[in-house]
C-alpha cells in the first residue's frame, strides 16, 4: 500500500493494517522456516509497509489529528 493511501485512513485503520501485517509476517516465518516460501521479498516489503503505518500514526498523534 502507498503512504498516501496510507495517510488517507484512520488511525484505527492503520492500527488493523499493521495488526494484520504482524499476523501476515508471522505466517510468512513459519513458511520460511518450513521450506514452502516462494516469495522473499514479500517479508522484506511487509517489515517497510508496517514501519510506514507506524511513522504515519506518529505524525497524525504529533500534528494533533489521532485522540
Amino acid at each position: 500500500m502507498k503512504s498516501a493511501d496510507m495517510r488517507n485512513m484512520s488511525v484505527e485503520g492503520l492500527r488493523q493494517y499493521i495488526l494484520d501485517g504482524r499476523q501476515e509476517m508471522m505466517n510468512l516465518r513459519f513458511q520460511q522456516a518450513n521450506l514452502v516460501l516462494n516469495n522473499t521479498a514479500r517479508m522484506r516489503q511487509l517489515k517497510k509497509e508496517i514501519a510506514r503505518a507506524k511513522t504515519i500514526i506518529n505524525e497524525k498523534k504529533l500534528s494533533g489529528e489521532a485522540a
